[in-house]
């Protein structure tokens, strides 16, 4: 990827009117012919009432259906996931993708009660515990190495196997600066800065890339936001400035609550382009 170059996506839950695995396929079928660089799904099990499926079903299917996206979880709770269960699914779908597979993971959250009406632990540092001995399960089974792990939260004991045909890239998610998170996602292949509040700037980028990309390897910065001239109202994002900064994945955020109309035409409509 040369300078200031970056890829951009279509970032999305799936529920509300994406709470239909046909639509979310032929959303990504869409979105490849409209030249977009890839498509990642919310993985979330509640969504107060609202149509939903789910995020692993749905992209082994649009792996079938497209043959040159990049696909994944944005992000995958490991702390609510059984990690040699994810390690599987992970290497089904990036198998049947041809190695498309992007990896998100983070810790997830309880908003709408994904980790509390099922009795899960809701303490981030629980969670965050369980998160990074998940990492190590899931590493270990994709290496085909014997795996004799006993942790806080997992056993495994698995014989020798075949390792991974296909690298599968982790990105960490990260919504806050911790040291703990930064050091978590500078083992990793990327990060997901999602904060709450706004989109990341180029200085916010620039910062962070300056806090936890390595030298000796490539490693990827994906920013969230809406840059799309599809929108109905005009949008100001400096592309160009967050490509400097570091940004090499622009992910385009369609949202539950936007008429599916709007969403479809923003996908339709292709990437945004820096000026």
């Amino acid at each position: 990827m040369t300078r200031n170059a970056f890829r951009s996506a279509v970032y999305l839950p799936p529920f509300g009117p994406f709470g239909d695995p046909t639509v979310l396929v032929d959303l990504a079928v869409r979105a490849e012919a409209a030249g977009w660089d890839g498509v990642f799904l919310w993985d979330h099990v509640v969504s107060d009432g609202l149509p939903i499926v789910d995020t692993w079903t749905t992209l082994a299917a649009m792996a079938q259906a497209t043959s040159r996206v990049s696909l994944g979880p944005m992000v995958t709770p490991l702390a609510r996931r059984r990690p040699w269960v994810v390690a599987r699914q992970a290497s089904t779908v990036s198998r049947l993708s041809g190695g498309r597979l992007v990896l998100g993971i983070g810790l997830g959250s309880d908003e709408s009660g994904d980790f509390s009406r099922f009795g899960e632990p809701v303490d981030p540092r629980i969670r965050a515990t369980m998160l990074d001995e998940g990492l190590d399960v899931m590493r270990a089974v994709w290496s085909g190495k014997p795996v004799r792990h006993v942790g806080t939260h997992h056993r495994v004991d698995l014989p020798e196997a075949a390792p991974e045909p296909f690298r599968i890239p982790l990105w960490a998610a990260s919504s806050t600066g911790s040291p703990a998170v930064l050091r978590r996602a500078a083992a990793c292949d990327g990060i997901f800065p999602n904060p709450e509040d706004r989109t990341m700037s180029p200085a916010d980028v620039a910062e962070l890339a300056a806090a936890v990309r390595p030298d000796d390897r490539p490693f990827d910065i994906a920013v969230t936001g809406n840059a799309s001239h599809a929108w109905e109202e005009p949008k100001n994002v400096d592309l160009a400035g967050l490509a400097e900064a570091g940004m090499t994945w622009w992910m385009e955020s369609l949202i539950h609550f936007d008429p599916l109309d709007l969403s479809l035409a923003v996908v339709d409509a292709g990437p945004p382009r820096s000026t």
